[in-house]
This record gives C-alpha cells, sequence and structure tokens, in this order.
C-alpha cells in the first residue's frame, strides 16, 4: 500500500541533502520536552539517510516528541556549510543574503515564520574557529541567532515536524519542517566571508585542498555517558523483540552507527513500520 505521508518525508529529506552534499552527515534526535539526546548518534550517507527504512525509523521518533536534527560530518573541522538561524526574520532576508553574495544552498521553514539558512562558504574542510567567526558575522548581517553560531550547530532535517510545544498551532499541529529552496553552490562571496573570519581569528582558513573528507576508516568513539531511552507515549509501542529494532547491529540500509542502528520488521505487519 502507498504509503503518502513517508513519500513527502523522503522527497523533502532527498531535496535538502542534494543541495549540500556531503560524504557523511551526522544526525541526532533530541527529545522535544524532556532536551534528552536519543541514546547514541549516527552517520549517514545521503542514500542510507533517504533509504525508506531510515526515514521509517525517524518519523517514529518524530511522533514520539524527537525532533530530527542534522549536519554534515568532518569530524573535527567544519565541511564548509554555515548554519544560519533566521528566526522572525522574515523572507525577505533570504534575497538580502543573495544579493549581498552569500546565497544559501538550502533554505528551511522550520515553523511559520523562522527560518534556518545553509550556506556554503568553501569546497573544502575549514577549522572551526573560522567557521564559528563566519556564524556569527552572517548571524550579525541578517538578524540571526547568535546563540547558533558555532561551527557544528545542528539544522534540522526537512521532511518532519518541529516538536517544539511552542510552535504548535491553535489545534494542537506541530508544524512540518519544509524545504523553500535548495540548490547546491558555493556563495558568490564564499571566500570573501573567510578571508574576513581568517583576519579575525588569527589562523588559515582551509584544511585540505579536496574538496570531500576520505570516509573515516573507523566511526568515532562512543559517548561514555548516554541517557536511557526515552519512555514510549501511551498510544504507541516502542521496540520488537522479532525484529531488534533497538540491537546495535548492521541495518538492512547498510548504515554505519557510532551506537546502535534501525531495524526493519522481516513481517512488514510491525505497526512502528506503518507511517
Amino acid at each position: 500500500m502507498f504509503d503518502y505521508g513517508l513519500n513527502l518525508t523522503m522527497q523533502a529529506v532527498r531535496r535538502q541533502l542534494a543541495a549540500m552534499p556531503h560524504d557523511l552527515y551526522l544526525v541526532r534526535l533530541i527529545h522535544s520536552q524532556t532536551r534528552r539526546s536519543f541514546p547514541g548518534e549516527r552517520l549517514w550517507t545521503a542514500a542510507q539517510l533517504a533509504h525508506p527504512a531510515t526515514v521509517r525509523f525517524l518519523r517514529v521518533r518524530n511522533r514520539e516528541g524527537c525532533d530530527v536534527y542534522i549536519h554534515p560530518y568532518a569530524e573535527k573541522c567544519n565541511p564548509g556549510y554555515i548554519l544560519v538561524d533566521l528566526d522572525h526574520t522574515g523572507p525577505d532576508v533570504v534575497e538580502t543574503m543573495r544579493a549581498a553574495g552569500h546565497q544559501p544552498c538550502v533554505v528551511l521553514q522550520t515553523s511559520p515564520g523562522n527560518l534556518q539558512a545553509w550556506v556554503r562558504v568553501s569546497a573544502a574542510p575549514i577549522e572551526s574557529a573560522v567557521a564559528s567567526q563566519i556564524g556569527k558575522q552572517l548571524a550579525h548581517l541578517y538578524g540571526g541567532d547568535q546563540a547558533s553560531t558555532d561551527w557544528r550547530h545542528l539544522g534540522r532535517l526537512a521532511g518532519f515536524t518541529n516538536q517544539k510545544p511552542q510552535r504548535r498551532n491553535r489545534r494542537g499541529d506541530s508544524p512540518w519542517v519544509k524545504v523553500l529552496h535548495a540548490h547546491p553552490g558555493l556563495a558568490s562571496q564564499g571566500a570573501a566571508l573567510r578571508e574576513a573570519a581568517v583576519h579575525r581569528v588569527g589562523s588559515p582558513a582551509n584544511l585540505a585542498q579536496s574538496p570531500h573528507l576520505a570516509l573515516p576508516a573507523a566511526p568515532p568513539p562512543v559517548p561514555l555517558a548516554l541517557p536511557p531511552p526515552l519512555p514510549p507515549p501511551k498510544s504507541m509501542p516502542v521496540g520488537c523483540a522479532d525484529c531488534g529494532l533497538w540491537n546495535a547491529s548492521p541495518s538492512p540500509t547498510g548504515a554505519s552507527p557510532i551506537n546502535g542502528s534501525p531495524r526493519n520488521c522481516s513481517s512488514g505487519g510491525h505497526p512502528l513500520h506503518k507511517s
């Protein structure tokens, strides 16, 4: 049976990832009310992240109250993508950014009146201090959130709902994170932004010549203190003894988890796999 909701989410995910290409993406799930991260963090390729089994898993967690966040992964460097959190700035700010040569490759509406923009300033990884300085500069220029300017700040993944209680509408519905613009490419003034940031922090901007990092030989170590699993909502059972949804073992999508991986139920009748 065709799952219309799943299909819409997959289209949004693929559209966002296509406009911000990279080797690996870090995905983090954070519960909107407890602010606790879902146990473990996972690294995905674009193909793995957009796989139906992965999207089903993320949709289940999203319905349980977890917000879905993403960041291109470059170990201890920034991959060249800067997030600008543009809450309450209005849609005209995007045109202002384009006119100044700071064209976003992705613009998301995270809730009515609130935007997030990804600006690609380099095809090669850049030093973390330089990336943070660029984030501060862009936030200052366009009225962005200065608290969201660190070099690896997470942005939302399109196609899922914003679970923050204050973002719900009058009927109590959570808004969808929508793609307003998606087009791959470097900002025309990206080099100027890097040079200005280097001048401020006094360190080299580019740390590599190749446009992409090679895949790491091994994933980073698992955090030592992971929070316990979030309690499931009363209306939806969580976990499956038959399919081992929470087991830390290879998934059918071929993902390379840091800690854990979604599993797909072979029966096809499991309630967790019905979106």
